[in-house]
């Protein structure tokens, strides 16, 4: 879907998948991708994705929904989703703003986070949370 600003059609809606495709999900990204970082918290270390946020209510799982996997650990705030049969991290809802998911930039169709240039790094070793 898009939508008209000015004389340019920005694109909203954003098609995403897993690596096998067995989950496919749809991104509400008016403001495109918003805010792209990396955490160097234990779990963001190990799987080393580029995320980014999007509100609760703009993801929606287009099929796939028996695939997903939860997966909690520390506190049990954040619920990090991925496929059950590739493995590939989709989204997950935030300890830090649980009014968003963040979600793999990698699994966006037609984007190479590569390109994203210069991508921060947040402290999720020392996370606000756990002060």
């Amino acid at each position: 879907m898009t939508k008209l600003v000015g004389d340019t059609l920005i694109k909203t809606y954003h098609l995403a998948t897993c690596h096998c495709g067995s989950v496919e999900f749809e991104l509400h990204l008016p403001n495109g991708i918003d805010k792209p970082r990396r955490c160097d918290c234990s779990m963001c270390r190990r799987r080393g994705a580029i995320i980014a946020s999007v509100k609760l209510d703009g993801i929606r799982i287009l099929k796939g929904q028996e695939y997903l996997k939860l997966y909690q650990f520390n506190t049990h705030t954040a619920k990090h989703y991925f496929c059950s049969n590739c493995g590939i991290y989709t989204h997950h809802q935030r300890r830090s703003d649980p009014t968003e998911y963040g979600y793999n930039v990698g699994c966006l169709h037609g984007v190479n986070p590569f390109e994203l240039g210069d991508v921060v790094t947040n402290d999720g070793v020392n996370h606000p949370a756990d002060r």
